[in-house]
C-alpha cells in the first residue's frame, strides 16, 4: 500500500481531494489580519508571509521549526511575532489538523515536524535567527526533521535549499523541486529522511558543533547490532539485527519522539510501549513474539523481539493464487480454499489465545500475519505481529492505526474491533478488495458473490463475514442501517457496454465540480503534486473529456469551456510532458476541436525550456514529440515535425539515463515515437533505433514459469500498461506492422499470456485491469488469449472492483481507497478500456491507434540489434 493516499482520504467520503481542503480549526494567527507592508499567499499546506519589497536569494540555508500538537499554538505566535518584528519572510502550516498529517505515521519521512520554514537572507542571518529561535522556544519539544541538521536539542532545524519553486528533471523522469549548480544548470533539491547538503556546498563554521552532536550518536554499547532494513515510517524503522551477546537474530522497532502519531495524537514512542506492555501480558504465547528488551540511542527509543520466521501473509497471494493464472483447474482453486481455510481458522485461534488475555489487537490485517509452513507436512502455523495499537479490552479504546482494508467502523470497541477484522479476512483470503467496504459496506456482499462462484468455499463461510461486516449502525444511511443488499450490485453490468457507457458517463457528469479552481473532476492524489495537475491529461479533465469523446460520448460545452479557461493562462511552473502538462493539453483541444487555444499552447510551450525535459512518453520528450508531430500533421506546420524530429534525437541522447521500463516511463515511448516518426518521414534510420529500443526494454523482462512475459523490478514483476509488459507489447505490435523479428513475435505472444491472470489488485488503465482489456481489445498477436471470451474473462476480473456512485457505475483509483473519476487510474481509464472491447479496438490510447490491415512487414532493417542482445532470463515469478 501506498500510505502517502491515505491523507487524502479525510476530506471526502468518495473521492480523494487535498487535505488542505478539509473544514478544521486554523490557528489563530492563520486568521489574523495580514500585517501592514507584508502580502500573504497560501500554497497547499502552507501559508507564506512576506515583507513587500524584501528582496531574497533564490536558494540559501533555511530554517525549519517543529511542533506537537499541544505547544504548536505557542511555538507559532511567538514565531510569528519574532518574524514579523524583524521583517523575516517566513511559512507556516496554518491548522492543527494540517500539522497531524505531517507528522502522522505514514507522512512523507522527509517533510515530517516541518511547521515553519524561516528564509533567512545571507548565511550570518542564518547563524543569528537560528540562535535567537533557540532562545526564544527553549524548551519547547518538538520532532527531529530528519532532512535537517538540529540546532541543539531544540526544535530548531536547518537544511540548505530552494527558496523559490523551481522544477527540473530528475534521473527517472520525473518533474522536481530544483535548486542551481555552481554551473548554472537546475539540479535536482533533493529532500530525503538524511541530512545531506548538496555537494558543493561547505557547511559554515557555526554548524560544526551541531554536526559533531549528530556524528556522536552511534550504537556503541548496545548489546544489539542491526543487519539490515525491514520497514521504514515515519515513526521510525524496523530492523532485522542480532543479539551481540548470544548471536540470537531480533527485530529491532525503532520509535521517534513526536513523530509517527496514531489518530488519537500518541506519538511513535508511545505506541512502542504499548507494544512491550501488550506482548508481556501476552508472554508465553506461542502466536506472538517474545520480548527481548528496550533501550534508547539519543532520544529514539528501541523494542527488542523475538524473530519469526514465515513471511507476511500477504506475499503468498502472488505465491499461491489461483487466480493469478488465465484458467485455474478445479484441483488448484480446491486446493487454495482447503489452505485458505486452514489459515483463517489458524488466525482465528491466534486473535482468540490474545483474547483470552484480555487484549484486544487492534491492527489485524495481511501485512501483520506471519505465515510458516512446516517444511515436513507442508501444514501452516500464523504469529501475530505489531501490537502497537494493541490495548487492554477495559480500556474500551477505539481503533487508531489500521490498514483501510480491515478498518473497523467507528462503532466497533473491543473485541468487535478483531471480529470485524477477522470478517474482512474471510473475504480478503479469496478477493483481497476489502478497502472497498470504507466506500460502501455493502460491497461485502457482491465480493462473497463473487468468491462463491469461483471457489468451492462453503457459503456459510462468507456469509457470516457479511453479516460481521453489515453489523452495527450506519451513520449516513437512511434510518442508520444499510439496506437489504440490491441484486444486481452494480447499477450496470460492465459487460453491457450500451449500459455501462451510459452509466459511467452519468458517473463523470454527477461527479464534476466546476465552481472548483484546482480540479473539474475527482482523480488521483497527483492532480495535485503539480501546478494545472487537475487539467492535465493522466489525472485531470484532458484525459476524461478524451475518453468521453473516443467512446462516442455527446460533446459537453459547459466542461470544455471550464478547460478552456483554466488553460487561457495555464498556473506557473505547468509540465510540459503529454500526460502531465502542456503538450497534452495542446493535443487534446485540438482533439476536441479548439484549434487556437491548441496552437497557443503549443506555442508556449516552445518558448519554455522543453529540451531539458526527460526522454520518456509520460512526462518527457517522447510525449511531447508525438503532440507535436501529430499537431504539425493536423495543420501542415513543417516547424512542428521538425521540433519533433528535435524531440527525438535529444530522447536518444538522453535514453541512456533512463532506469524505469516501459510504456510510460521506459524505453518503449521513446520507441512509439520512433515509429510514428518513420510512419511519416520513411526513414528506415528511424525504425532501426525505434527496434533497439525496444530491445532495451525486453532486456529488462523475465519470463515467469507460466510463460508470461513481465518487466522485472528486482522485488517484483510488472505485467501492467504503464510500466510493465503489456505497454511494450502495444508498441511491439505496432513494430510487427512495419517490420518482421522473432524475438518480438516470441515476446508479443508472452505479453499476451500476461494479460490473461484472472485477478489484478486494481482496476486502472495504466496499472490495473483497464489495461489488460485496451491491449487484449487492440493486439494484433496471433494465437489464444486475445479471443472474445478472453476479453470477456478480463472485463469481469474489472467488474470486481466497480462501486455504485450515485446510482452510475464508478470504479476506484490507486489503493482504492477513494473513487478516480481520471483516465490513468479510475472511471474514465475504464470507459477507454471497454470502449476498446466493445469496437475493436477503435476507442484507443492517443499515439497508438487501431492497429491496420497491412500485407506482410518487411524484413528488419540492416543493423538492428535483435538476436545478439541476450535473450530475457527465465525464472518462476
Amino acid at each position: 500500500m501506498n500510505n502517502g493516499h491515505a491523507a487524502f482520504c479525510d476530506a471526502d467520503r468518495w473521492f480523494y481531494d487535498a487535505p488542505y481542503r478539509r473544514s478544521g480549526e486554523a490557528f489563530p494567527a492563520a486568521l489574523a489580519p495580514v500585517p501592514a507592508g507584508w502580502r500573504s499567499h497560501r500554497s497547499g499546506d502552507w501559508l507564506a508571509l512576506r515583507p513587500l519589497g524584501l528582496d531574497l536569494p533564490s536558494q540559501g540555508w533555511k530554517i525549519h521549526v517543529s511542533a506537537c500538537l499541544d505547544n504548536a499554538e505557542r511555538i507559532l505566535d511567538r514565531v510569528h511575532a519574532y518574524c514579523v518584528q524583524r521583517r523575516i519572510a517566513f511559512k507556516f502550516v496554518p491548522s492543527r489538523y494540517l500539522l497531524h498529517l505531517r507528522n502522522a505515521k505514514y507522512a512523507d519521512r522527509a517533510a515530517s515536524g516541518k511547521f515553519l520554514t524561516v528564509y533567512p537572507a545571507d548565511p550570518e542571518a542564518c547563524r543569528r535567527i537560528a540562535e535567537d529561535l533557540d532562545a526564544l522556544l527553549a524548551g519547547e519539544p518538538g520532532p527531529y526533521v530528519l532532512s535537517d541538521l538540529r540546532w541543539n536539542d531544540g526544535p530548531v532545524h536547518l537544511r540548505y535549499g530552494s527558496f523559490t519553486l523551481r522544477h527540473c528533471y530528475d534521473d527517472r523522469g520525473e518533474l522536481v523541486p530544483a535548486i542551481e549548480a555552481p554551473d548554472g544548470r537546475l539540479v535536482p533539491d533533493a529532500r530525503g529522511p538524511v541530512f545531506r547538503p548538496p555537494a558543493w556546498i561547505e557547511p559554515p563554521a557555526f554548524l560544526r558543533p551541531h554536526l559533531e552532536r549528530r556524528a556522536a550518536v552511534t550504537l556503541e554499547g548496545v548489546p544489539y547490532s542491526v543487519e539490515r532494513a525491514l520497514h521504514f515510517s515515519n515513526g521510525g524503522g524496523v530492523y532485522a539485527g542480532r543479539d551481540t551477546r548470544t548471536g540470537e537474530p531480533v527485530v529491532l522497532k525503532e520509535g521517534r519522539p513526536f513523530a509517527g502519531l496514531a489518530a488519537d495524537g500518541a506519538d511513535a514512542v508511545t505506541r512502542l510501549h504499548r507494544e512491550r506492555r501488550a506482548l508481556e501480558r501476552l508472554a508465553g504465547l506461542d502466536c506472538v513474539p517474545a520480548v527481548h528488551g528496550t533501550f534508547t540511542v539519543g532520544d529514539h527509543h528501541f523494542l527488542a523481539l523475538q524473530y519469526l520466521a514465515g513471511h507476511p501473509l500477504n506475499t503468498y497471494f502472488a505465491r499461491r493464487h489461483p487466480l493469478i493464472e488465465a484458467d485455474p483447474s478445479p484441483a488448484e482453486l480446491a486446493a487454495y480454499t482447503d489452505w485458505a481455510l486452514k489459515i483463517h481458522a489458524r488466525v482465528t485461534e491466534a486473535v482468540d489465545a490474545v483474547h483470552a488475555r484480555g487484549v484486544v489487537f487492534n491492527d489485524l490485517h495481511l501485512f501483520n500475519i506471519m505465515v510458516a509452513e512446516d517444511p515436513a507436512t507442508g501444514e501452516p502455523s500464523v504469529a501475530l505481529l505489531d501490537f502497537e495499537a494493541a490495548a487492554h479490552v477495559d480500556e474500551g479504546l477505539r481503533q487508531t492505526v489500521a490498514n483501510p482494508a480491515f478498518v473497523a467502523p467507528p462503532d466497533r470497541r473491543g473485541f468487535a474491533v478483531d471480529r470485524y477484522a477477522l470478517a474482512c479476512l474471510r473475504l480478503a483470503l479469496f478477493l483481497p478488495l476489502t478497502s472497498l467496504l470504507v466506500m460502501d459496506r455493502g460491497k461485502a456482499t457482491h465480493l462473497a458473490d463473487i468468491a462463491a462462484e469461483q471457489f468451492p468455499v462453503p457459503r456459510a463461510f462468507l456469509d457470516e463475514a457479511v453479516r460481521e461486516i453489515l453489523a452495527g449502525p450506519v451513520p449516513d444511511a437512511p434510518g442508520g442501517r444499510l439496506p437489504a443488499p440490491a441484486r444486481p450490485y452494480l447499477p450496470a453490468a460492465p459487460q453491457d457496454w450500451p449500459a455501462a457507457r451510459a452509466s459511467m458517463t452519468a458517473a463523470l457528469r454527477a461527479s464534476a465540480t466546476p465552481d472548483r479552481e484546482d480540479r473539474l473532476f475527482p482523480g488521483d492524489p497527483a492532480q495535485f503534486a503539480t501546478a494545472g495537475g487537475g487539467t492535465a491529461f493522466g489525472h485531470g479533465a484532458a484525459g476524461v473529456l478524451y475518453a468521453l469523446a473516443e467512446t462516442g460520448g455527446a460533446p459537453w460545452p459547459e466542461a470544455e469551456e471550464w478547460l478552456l479557461a483554466r488553460t487561457k493562462e495555464p498556473a506557473s511552473g505547468t509540465p510540459l510532458g503529454f500526460y502531465d502538462g502542456l503538450a497534452g493539453l495542446a493535443w487534446t483541444h485540438h482533439r476536441l476541436g479548439h484549434h487556437d487555444r491548441a496552437l497557443a499552447l503549443v506555442e508556449r510551450l516552445l518558448d519554455e525550456p522543453w529540451q531539458s525535459a526527460g526522454p520518456d512518453l509520460h512526462g518527457g520528450l517522447a510525449g511531447i514529440g508525438l503532440a507535436l508531430d501529430s499537431l504539425g500533421a493536423a495543420t501542415g506546420d513543417r516547424a512542428l515535425h521538425t521540433a519533433a524530429l528535435r524531440c527525438a534525437g535529444l530522447a536518444r541522447a538522453a535514453a541512456p539515463a533512463l532506469t524505469r521500463t516501459g510504456l510510460l516511463h521506459g524505453h518503449s515511448g521513446i520507441a512509439l515515437l520512433h515509429l510514428r516518426l518513420y510512419e511519416r518521414t520513411g526513414d528506415r534510420e528511424l525504425l532501426r533505433r525505434a527496434g533497439e529500443f525496444l530491445q532495451r526494454d525486453l532486456d529488462h523482462c523475465v519470463t515467469s514459469a507460466f510463460g508470461t512475459l513481465q518487466v522485472d523490478e528486482g522485488w517484483r514483476t510488472m505485467p501492467y500498461l504503464g510500466a510493465g509488459s503489456v505497454g511494450i507489447g502495444m508498441v511491439l505490435d505496432d513494430w510487427a506492422q512495419l517490420a518482421a523479428d522473432d524475438r518480438f513475435d516470441r515476446a508479443r505472444a508472452q505479453i499476451v499470456q500476461a494479460a490473461q491472470a484472472t485477478f489484478y489488485a486494481q482496476p486502472g488503465l495504466f496499472r490495473g485491469a483497464a489495461g489488460m482489456i485496451l491491449h487484449l481489445s487492440r493486439t494484433t498477436t496471433p494465437g489464444p488469449g486475445t479471443r472474445a471470451e478472453d476479453i470477456a474473462r478480463q472485463i469481469e476480473a474489472l467488474a470486481r472492483h466497480a462501486l455504485p456512485y450515485q446510482g452510475h457505475l464508478a470504479f476506484p483509483g490507486e489503493q482504492m481507497m477513494r473513487l478516480s473519476m481520471d483516465l490513468s487510474t479510475g472511471t474514465a481509464g475504464a470507459l477507454l478500456a471497454l470502449g476498446s472491447a466493445a469496437t475493436g479496438g477503435r476507442a484507443h490510447l492517443p499515439f497508438l491507434p487501431p492497429p491496420r490491415t497491412a500485407a506482410a512487414p518487411e524484413p528488419v532493417p540492416p543493423g538492428t540489434v535483435t538476436q545478439q542482445n541476450t535473450p530475457p532470463m527465465e525464472r518462476n515469478t
